[in-house]
């Protein structure tokens, strides 16, 4: 009788310790960090007065899109003096991310609380010390009493401002990036299991069945390629908003 049982939650987001508290999630996190350092300090070491190629061409069309789709947008020409902050941000995070498709790998790091936690508090430090570095303390005015609301409005205004402002904002960032790469995860894992079940479960007539959820492995696997790079990107157009918000709040 077919029965397929499931791993604990546990087994698929961590491997066992390879010493105290360092467990696939930290090589991955290590791995991405060195990674993305090792790019750009290539790349910077080049020889910037031949035609970029290779490694060098790889990261100025990075730092391109960045600029082009990310700081422009958001932030205008202003913000161009974020480009490593916000290169860095993203690079880490799709870094972090990929894994969830690399076979023995096969998690992202992005798939447990605390990255995606450190980045939006990082996020969320960053963006209100621009606020006040711009605005000194009108920036909490500029937040908690926005201009152009009639004066008994704030009794409501103010505290939902407040908690959209400097609660919500780190707390969505978490979230969102959390939730959609541990949901991907899991999916892939469910649907590997599934096929392994069924081709190699011992039951001749449910071979043929497997092919089914092989099919959606794949696309799955291919539709995670893409999600690993949107979240990435929306994780950081949004630490760009938030920055840019921070230190331009006519905008």
């Amino acid at each position: 009788m077919f029965a397929l049982e499931f791993p604990p939650i546990n087994e698929i987001l961590r491997w066992s310790d390879l010493f105290p508290s360092f467990n696939k999630i930290a090589i991955i996190t290590v791995a991405a960090a060195l990674i993305g350092s090792l790019i750009f300090l290539l790349a910077g070491n080049a020889d910037g007065s031949k035609a970029p190629k290779g490694v060098r061409n790889f990261a100025e069309a990075i730092v391109e899109f960045i600029e082009g789709q990310i700081i422009m947008p958001t932030m205008g020409r202003d913000g161009l003096g974020w480009t490593p902050f916000l290169l860095s941000i993203f690079s880490f995070i799709y870094l972090c991310n990929v894994p969830g498709i690399i076979p023995v790998l096969q998690m992202p790091a992005t798939a447990r609380m605390a990255i995606p936690l450190f980045l939006s508090l990082l996020v969320w430090v960053v963006f209100i010390g621009v606020g006040f570095k711009h605005q000194g303390l009108g920036y909490l005015k500029n937040s908690l009493f926005p201009p152009g609301v009639p004066g008994p409005l704030y009794i409501l205004v103010t505290p939902i401002e407040f908690i959209s402002t400097f609660l919500v904002r780190p707390f969505s960032l978490t979230v969102r990036l959390f939730a959609n790469m541990l949901a991907g995860h899991i999916l892939l894992v469910t649907f590997a299991l599934l096929t392994k079940e069924l081709v190699q479960g011992g039951n001749i007539a449910l071979v043929p069945v497997g092919i089914l959820p092989f099919f959606m492995l794949v696309f799955l696997t291919a539709f995670e390629v893409l999600v690993a790079f949107l979240q990435a990107y929306i994780f950081t157009i949004l630490a760009a908003v938030y920055i840019g918000g921070a230190a331009h709040p006519e905008h």
